[in-house]
């Protein structure tokens, strides 16, 4: 080193700071055999950033070699993730099935298909709600176009069914919280069922989103339900559809997604900004939540004597990751 030809002469020669050394790890490397609490921190972070480093180098040099044979290039390896190792479901709809399109054709839902029916929503709180769930529930009432908001004084489900039926309600929100958060739907379609129970997670009032938008329109909004492929998601994206009315007006701009992914359910409201003939951009409006099935009823909302079509028991149905029911 003191002809100046290694890394630290020629920094020195140069007169710069001396050019970090490239630290090489052993291939038994192994940080937990650290014994100092700080250096094993620091190693690890140092190794981490290593490997960071060799795999852009990796995914660079593919790159390249793509470029390089063009049209000859082999197809991209499809990564496992898993959503494409879900494990097969009996279940799954087919929308070929003669079976399914007569069920659809005498279900609860058909007079709102068949354009019988007018969407008319009634949604209601737990027991003296606390600000954050009134203000969801006024917030959610913006989304759902006809949609009514009474808080509840201490008045029982049983009770509030028959007077929605009798004013023609079509579906009953019930939003429940505990400690002052909403944590809970329960969504009834009237006046036949199915009633479905949700765990409410991830709420985000328009105020808590970062770039949202403007206030949402009174616009009907589009519905886009994304992966409901089983008999029983089937169901539950009826149910989401059946809160809408049926023609959206495009003028709004506006669009409700109800997005399923390893059986949770994930809603945004959204409206599209059209940036040229070409591009079109999305600005979130919200609120938005996640929601995952609990249980699916048969009829209207009856705690003890109901009968339920679906119950998640966690213990029996969560065995395998790559099992999902929706």
């Amino acid at each position: 080193a003191g002809d100046g030809s290694g890394p630290a002469g020629s920094a020195a020669q140069g007169g710069g700071p001396p050019a970090p050394e490239r630290v090489l790890f052993p291939p038994t490397f192994s940080v937990s055999e650290i014994k100092n609490k700080q250096r094993r921190h620091f190693m690890f972070l140092r190794w981490k950033q290593q490997q960071r480093k060799e795999k852009l180098a990796a995914k660079k040099k593919r790159r390249k070699e793509r470029e390089a044979l063009g049209d000859k290039a082999p197809p991209k390896p499809i990564p496992k993730t898993i959503e494409n190792q879900r494990v097969y479901d009996e279940t799954t709809v087919d929308p070929n099935d003669e079976e399914v399109a007569f069920d659809e054709a005498t279900d609860e839902f058909a007079p709102y298909f068949n354009r019988q029916t007018v969407p008319k929503i009634l949604i209601t709180t737990s027991d003296r709600p606390r600000g954050r769930t009134v203000r969801f529930c006024e917030q959610l009432s913006t989304v759902i176009p006809n949609s009514h908001v009474y808080y509840r004084r201490g008045l029982a489900l049983k009770r509030i069914i028959p007077q929605c039926i009798a004013r023609d309600f079509t579906d009953l929100i019930v939003i429940n919280e505990d400690r002052n958060i909403p944590n809970g739907l329960l969504l009834c379609h009237l006046p036949d069922g199915p009633t479905a129970h949700f765990r409410m997670s991830s709420v985000r009032l328009r105020k808590e989103i970062k770039r949202k938008g403007k206030e949402p329109t009174e616009h009907a909004p589009e519905v886009i339900l994304n992966n409901f492929t089983t008999r029983l998601g089937h169901s539950i994206g009826r149910m989401f559809a059946s809160l809408f009315p049926h023609d959206p007006q495009f003028i709004g701009r506006q669009v409700a997604t109800f997005h399923n992914q390893r059986d949770y359910i994930f809603f945004r409201f959204h409206r599209y900004i059209f940036k040229s003939e070409k591009k079109v951009g999305i600005q979130e409006l919200g609120p938005r939540f996640t929601l995952k099935l609990r249980s699916l009823q048969k009829g209207t909302f009856d705690s003890k004597f109901g009968e339920y079509e679906w119950i998640h028991k966690r213990r029996e149905m969560d065995t395998s990751r790559r099992k999902f029911h929706l």
